[in-house]
């Protein structure tokens, strides 16, 4: 793809709206990268940004560990989902384009569709060769949105007689989070085989294919689908060599995860107090009540409110020595600054204008209205177990809810939205979604194995294998409680007309084994929690 054309001499915007398209765009897509030249600068997973204003100017100023770079944006523009900036750098006249895109695939279109065509012709010459007694059928990458299919993902059917296999598979060229999604599609790609059969052919289940090297995470979900329901086989495909190798579903790889202490709260506020003391006198008094403060590790204190972080507080050491030094940060999302005495007054203003901003009967179309729903969501279950409890027996104990505990799966970093236990002793792994998404319930399956992982691992042989103290004790959780050895149970909470209607198909491919529950919440979730209904694994819905 040609790197895109020097900005044209175009109108400059006031600089209040360009900040406004850049925390609008930013909402939208947290997870975006900054392109210049069709090169990735800045992943704004990682990376840090401020904005300033003053002078009639808008200062952008973007860091991470590898680089830094500041530009004066004079114009913002839409064009096929990437915010285009028109910016100039200081001291040169001459404008120049960086790209805000929600994708790191800049790949265009007629490109992608090439790729997709040639693998379709190896997956046909791979099948033929390692199933000579089947007939590949029908494969294509066509987008169907009503059935929920993209057209990364080759599908077909193997065919012999009358029986027949649902196929589904991705190239080696697709991103990471498309492969890892293969599993949602396929499971949706057989019932609609199994659905649109009428009778003429028996399928006797699902073929996965993904490239070498990227089974992990699809082999720890494949392991938890009803075999009754039908039959799961995971294949890996080396492109290059054309080599096609069956990954067993017991076959876990590397999948591995680690669990992290969980801080003494009492000390680290304690250490905190001073710089707490600090930041809550710069909050409006009318906000004090509702600003959340979360430990987060014993060196980290962050600031919420409504689920948003706005300000932190960090324990390092002091230059060269080893002397204790703490430091306060500020602003929302990445848009982090370190405090000073001369900027005090905007971390005032900032949360300011975030109490007038970020509430239940806020402006829809406000950014700092629509960032980390998610978050939010989470914010007020969590104050507010009793709300959800009605949909809950036995009901969830409020005195030992956790969010974002971390746990670690190869390369990959899975956080908890919630995880707590009921009133029975049994785990309760509670994964919400505040917006609309196909994988709301593998993205669970994920949690929950991970939990469940974790909670096997009991070596206290002095109190025997019913009720050892295991991992999660060990490490500072859910201290003086007698823990079920049972599996945790899994909760999947989306406000109701955000359930992507896919969700329940996929939920009956689950495992018996899996306890699960679906929670739909009023849409008003935000004023008020309501569970509207909700179904379960065991058929139950109310």
């Amino acid at each position: 793809m040609p790197p895109p054309r020097a900005a044209s001499a175009e109108p400059e915007q006031p600089p209040a709206l360009i900040a406004a398209a850049l925390e609008a765009f930013l909402a939208e897509q947290p997870h975006c990268v900054l392109l210049e030249d069709g090169k990735v600068l800045f992943d704004m997973r990682s990376a840090k940004y401020s904005l300033a204003t003053e002078h009639g100017r808008c200062a952008l100023h973007l860091w991470s560990e590898d680089r830094n770079l500041v530009r004066r944006v004079t114009a913002t523009s839409m064009r096929n989902g990437v915010l285009r900036l028109t910016t100039q750098r200081f001291g040169q006249s001459k404008p120049q384009t960086l790209e805000l895109s929600p994708d790191k695939d800049r790949r265009t279109p007629s490109s992608r569709e090439a790729t997709r065509v040639r693998y379709l012709r190896v997956l046909d010459r791979v099948l033929q060769r390692n199933f000579p007694d089947w007939h590949p059928d029908a494969f294509r990458t066509a987008m169907d949105l009503e059935k929920s299919f993209g057209p990364a993902y080759a599908r077909g059917s193997l065919v012999q007689g009358q029986k027949a296999w649902a196929v589904i598979a991705v190239n080696d060229e697709e991103s990471a989070a498309t492969i890892d999604g293969i599993l949602t599609l396929g499971i949706l790609w057989l019932h609609h085989c199994r659905e649109s059969g009428s009778g003429r052919r028996l399928y006797q289940g699902l073929k996965v294919i993904v490239p070498k090297g990227a089974a992990t995470l699809t082999l720890s979900r494949l392991a938890w689908l009803n075999p009754t329901a039908a039959q799961w086989k995971l294949y890996e495909l080396n492109h290059s060599t054309e080599e096609l190798v069956e990954r067993e579903a017991a076959d876990h790889g590397n999948l591995t995860t680690r669990l992290l202490h969980a801080p003494n709260q009492q000390s680290a506020r304690e250490r905190f107090a001073e710089s707490t003391a600090r930041v809550m006198a710069l909050v409006p008094e009318a906000a004090r009540d509702i600003v959340e403060q979360k430990i987060r590790n014993p060196s980290e204190l962050s600031f919420h409110l409504h689920g948003l972080e706005f300000a932190r507080i960090r324990s390092g050491f002091s230059g060269n020595s080893f002397n204790h030094a703490q430091e306060i940060t500020f602003g929302a999302g990445a848009n982090e600054t370190p405090l000073t005495e001369a900027n005090a007054p905007d971390l005032r203003e900032l949360t300011a204008r975030l109490f007038e901003r970020r509430i239940a009967s806020g402006d829809k179309r406000d950014p700092l209205y629509r960032m980390a729903p998610e978050r939010w969501l989470e914010s007020v279950l969590r104050g507010n177990l009793d709300l959800l409890n009605g949909a809950i027996t036995p009901h969830l104990n409020p005195a030992h809810v956790y969010t974002q505990v971390p746990a670690f799966a190869a390369s990959d970093r899975g956080m908890l939205d919630l995880l707590g236990v009921t009133s029975d002793g049994r785990l309760a792994v509670i994964e919400l979604k505040a917006d609309d998404d196909l994988h709301l319930a593998l993205q669970g399956l994920d949690y929950w194995i991970r939990v469940r992982h974790h909670h096997l691992q009991t070596s206290d042989s002095s109190t025997g294998p019913t009720f050892g103290l295991g991992e999660f004790q060990r490490h500072g959780y859910f201290t003086g409680l007698r823990l079920s050895p049972d599996p945790p149970r899994l909760y999947l909470v989306a406000p109701a007309l955000r359930i992507h209607p896919a969700t329940e198909t996929i939920l009956r491919y689950l495992s018996p084994r899996l306890e699960w529950s679906l929670l739909a919440l009023d849409e008003r979730w935000r004023k008020q929690v309501k569970v509207v209904w909700r179904k379960h694994s065991n058929g139950l819905k109310k």
